[in-house]
């Protein structure tokens, strides 16, 4: 389900925010399934198009092209229940939701995603971890937050 949207604008403290395309970064977590409401919420709110991405990170350094091959159609697989339960969440609050699975290494494939398709908003789970793993690799949701083109929001 596709509807051409207007969008709508929203004065709040921090002035006038226009949103028109809306996206969820969703891994099947349950962070990202509460994200999900928050991008619903949001959604409705704005008038907006609401986007889901999947990502689906492929070996880095794949033997041949049939591995690679191999490797998305199994992911094609691993997200039909994440899209399935996305979908039926939004239907029930009356949103539809266009969904995507791409290939790549997250941070990357979001943010080239936001730029190619006009996102205005990426709404995303926070994923904790320990002090000493996000200071020496840091998360993908501190790595999106300094480098998405876009606001966004960070659901704990």
């Amino acid at each position: 389900m596709v509807r051409a949207f207007a969008g709508a604008c929203r004065r709040g403290t921090g002035g006038v925010l226009c949103l028109t395309k809306i996206l969820l970064a969703n891994d099947g977590s349950e962070g990202a399934f509460k994200a999900l409401g928050t991008a619903i919420s949001l959604a409705k709110h704005y008038q907006a198009e609401l986007h889901m991405i999947c990502v689906e990170e492929l070996p880095m350094l794949p033997t041949t092209i049939d591995e690679v091959v191999e490797e998305r159609e199994e992911a094609d697989h691993r997200y039909e229940k994440v899209i399935e339960r996305a979908q039926s969440l939004c239907y029930m609050q009356d949103v539809d939701v266009v969904t995507h699975v791409v290939y790549g290494h997250p941070v990357p494939a979001i943010i080239d995603f936001i730029q190619k398709h006009g996102i205005d908003h990426l709404v995303i789970g926070f994923m904790g971890h320990s002090a000493i793993y996000n200071r020496i690799i840091g998360g993908k949701s501190d790595k999106l937050v300094r480098l998405a083109p876009c606001s966004i929001t960070v659901v704990k």
